[in-house]
């Protein structure tokens, strides 16, 4: 029992690192405060990519300022 409660975890801290590579997606989280500033390092070396990233976090946090009101 233990050793197949320890594979399945194993398995899935796998699947959790793996998903972590790449570049973030742009979201309410991703957009706001801690998450934005986390999300800026992953484009240090692409300007023109981290500069689509904020301009769709722009579009994002217009729309929900839009919804709250």
């Amino acid at each position: 029992m233990k050793n197949k409660h320890s594979v399945v975890c194993m398995i899935g801290l796998s699947i959790a690192l793996i998903g972590c590579d790449g570049v973030p997606t742009p979201d309410s989280a991703n957009c706001s405060g801690r998450g934005m500033e986390s999300s800026l390092t992953a484009f240090k070396k692409d300007e023109a990519a981290r500069q689509a990233f904020i301009d769709k976090c722009t579009e994002i946090n217009r729309e929900n300022a839009k919804n709250n009101n």
